[in-house]
């Protein structure tokens, strides 16, 4: 038996990680930069999770912003999504509240056909004005 392995352990640096390893609330992805600075980690996690632990919103309300997250167009992390579903349903959140939520996260992209189909056609008017929209048709 090494020293290592005999030695009385010593209290984590990053308790707030260990912490949600342990709940399952641990994403596998933050594992790599957990690797290259595990303090940096802990104290962006510690940043994450301060809002929820000063317990102002109800926990039934951070799993709808949770579920919002994960579910944005700038996310897309499905297994976030489902462990929030799950979670809110066990707190008592109704499938039309749930999808109150994703209705509402759903304009975000929204947004890029808003900005691109004016384009689109300023685009074939362009054409139109050369003749050249005949070749695309």
């Amino acid at each position: 038996m090494s020293f290592s392995e005999t030695a009385i352990p010593l209290k984590s640096d990053t308790p707030i990680c260990d912490e949600l390893r342990i709940s399952e609330n641990w994403n596998a992805d933050w594992d790599g930069f957990t690797e290259l600075d595990p303090i940096w980690t802990e104290k962006f996690m510690a940043m994450a999770m301060h809002p929820m632990a000063k317990a102002l919103i109800e926990p039934k309300v951070w799993e709808f912003i949770a579920i919002a997250v994960d579910a944005s167009c700038t996310h897309m992390y499905a297994p976030g999504i489902r462990r929030h579903i799950r979670r809110a349903l066990e707190m008592g959140a109704t499938k039309e509240e749930i999808t109150a939520v994703l209705q509402g996260v759903s304009v975000l992209g929204l947004h890029a056909n808003s900005m691109a189909a004016p384009m689109l056609i300023e685009e074939i008017a362009k054409l139109d004005a050369t003749g050249k929209t005949a070749a695309l048709a």
